[in-house]
């Protein structure tokens, strides 16, 4: 029907997306491809958040696995998919689309603040490792040209700016895919209300048109 094939081709572009964003955060602990950064911890504050793994990647993993699974039929009874008629998939439905809600946002919030604080790095014209941009609010991104502020590591303000780009617009993605679900999972358990009504109407004059009648005995 309808109702599945949406939620399996959700269940599936959410898969996609949250394996990007683990491997978004991933590639945040290794500017450049090296790993003493990470080791000494010399990276913002936002690095360590999770927030694409643990947020735009774990967590809506949840829902994509659930509504792949609908299509293999892995959830019997209570999670039945071939009817939305008297189960409670669509209550399933909107309740891990919830998490995978929660998950993105979380994702989303902490890719904001990370470009607007930007990148922590060492600053040659202080000598010390800071965050030069923390009080621009997001103005030096239109700056580029004080973006050689930051000496250590090479190109860490582009290499922060392109990763959590991508995972603002993954997470972005992730949370519009999430809001049609939970409107699809309302409109499944509207369906299932209205077919729950009928489906006893309609079998009980399947029953009085396909009866047959008793022979009467005849009277003496």
């Amino acid at each position: 029907m309808c109702f599945g094939r949406c939620a399996r081709c959700i269940g599936y572009q959410l898969l996609v997306l949250a394996l990007l964003c683990i491997v978004a955060n991933v590639l945040l602990y290794f500017p450049n491809g090296e790993t003493r950064y990470a080791a000494h911890n010399l990276l913002s504050k936002y690095v360590g958040c999770l927030h694409g793994i643990i947020g735009g990647g774990l967590l809506v993993l949840v829902p994509a696995f659930t509504l792949i699974g609908l299509e293999h039929g892995h959830f019997h009874g209570c999670f039945a998919h071939e009817h939305y008629g008297r189960n409670c998939t669509p209550l399933v439905v909107v309740l891990v689309a919830c998490i995978g809600i929660a998950g993105a946002a979380y994702c989303f919030i902490i890719c904001c603040l990370a470009l607007s604080e930007g990148p922590y790095c060492y600053c040659w014209t202080e000598r010390i490792w800071c965050s030069p941009f923390s009080n621009s609010y997001g103005g030096y991104l239109l700056e580029h040209n004080k973006w050689t502020l930051c000496q250590e590591p090479r190109y860490i303000v582009q290499w922060n700016i392109t990763l959590f780009s991508i995972l603002l617009v993954l997470s972005g993605y992730e949370l519009i895919l999430c809001i049609i679900q939970i409107i699809h999972g309302c409109l499944g358990g509207a369906w299932t209300v209205c077919y729950g009504e009928r489906e006893p109407q309609e079998s009980q004059r399947s029953l009085q048109t396909h009866s047959i009648p008793l022979p009467t005995r005849g009277t003496c």
